[in-house]
């Protein structure tokens, strides 16, 4: 009984100082989060907290608000629900475009071609780079000037003087005429910030799939083709199914990552009220109004969105009759 004691004691003893850090990295900050959103004030060490209950969350989901002196309504320029749209637009991009791309570059390098490495590297080598060096480094590209090189390859296959137009007159609502300002319109701005994440990503998604690829056991697939299988067959009846778990662990990446995204939108745009998501409204509350209750609001509100879009989505890839892990 005593040593069975003992190396219970070892063993939780060994644990400790992870439990620590755990503790103090991620669970003591996600309830200070909680316990400041019930609260109005406008620095940590200010002394005039006051309880507000959920006023702040109110007021985050609240497209117009009245003024307690004058009675007036006003617009509210802190309304979160534009920026969940974005974020989940920017997450059905990711599943429906980013995902089968990776897993379509997947399939083709699994199937031993010529510069197998070579294309690997190639396709993961923007992971590598930092995301706020990505996001200058299309924000140079999608440069309305003469420098920017989407503009300059448009104007000079003459694609610009038709193209323009028709975006200024089918996609665009404001009366100003679209010259190849594409982060500076709400309606291309977040496709414009979608597709340096689509650079950026697909590599990591396709290095994921193909691992799971290369995991599947060789005498199912020789099996498929003895048994006059085509490519086609054997990767929806024999490798997608074996791959599920890999896809879940995608699926989720981009979910919560597109909730999550910050410094490229950050870097990409000077204002980001064109493509306005959670993060990026969460700094300015936070560090540009010194609104730390609202900021701390939005906070909380990723964090269980991040974790509900995690358990749907297990649910979703669940076989019958398996727990969700």
């Amino acid at each position: 009984m005593k040593r069975t004691l003992s190396y219970k004691l070892n063993i939780f003893l060994f644990l400790l100082p992870a439990l620590i850090l755990f503790v103090g990295i991620l669970i003591a900050p996600i309830v200070m989060s909680a316990y400041y959103s019930f609260h109005d004030f406008n620095s940590i060490a200010s002394k005039s907290m006051s309880f507000v209950w959920l006023d702040n969350y109110k007021e985050l989901f609240s497209r117009t608000l009245v003024n307690a002196e004058t009675g007036k309504t006003f617009v509210n320029d802190k309304f979160m629900g534009d920026a969940l749209v974005n974020s989940l637009i920017l997450a059905a991009l990711s599943v429906f475009i980013q995902l089968p791309i990776a897993l379509a570059l997947a399939l083709k390098l699994s199937k031993h071609i010529t510069g197998e490495r070579f294309y690997l590297s190639i396709f993961f080598m923007p992971v590598l780079i930092s995301t706020v060096i990505i996001g200058r480094l299309w924000m140079n590209i999608y440069d309305p000037g003469k420098a920017g090189i989407l503009n300059a390859g448009l104007k000079a296959l003459g694609i610009d003087q038709w193209l323009f137009p028709w975006i200024t007159k089918h996609i665009t609502s404001s009366k100003l005429q679209f010259t190849g300002q594409w982060t500076g319109f709400k309606e291309t701005a977040l496709i414009a910030a979608f597709i340096p994440i689509l650079w950026q990503y697909v590599g990591y998604h396709m290095l994921l799939m193909y691992a799971g690829i290369r995991g599947v056991p060789a005498e199912l697939l020789e099996a498929a083709k003895l048994d006059g299988c085509r490519d086609g067959q054997v990767n929806r009846y024999i490798i997608i199914p074996y791959i599920k778990p890999i896809l879940k662990v995608s699926v989720i990446f981009a979910v919560t990552g597109s909730l999550k995204s910050f410094d490229l939108i950050y870097t990409l745009m000077k204002d980001t009220t064109k493509a306005e998501l959670p993060s990026t409204l969460m700094y300015k509350l936070l560090f540009l109004h010194n609104r730390y209750g609202l900021g701390s609001a939005i906070a909380v509100i990723l964090i269980v969105l991040c974790f509900i879009f995690a358990l749907l989505i297990s649910l979703a890839f669940r076989d019958r009759g398996e727990k969700v892990s």
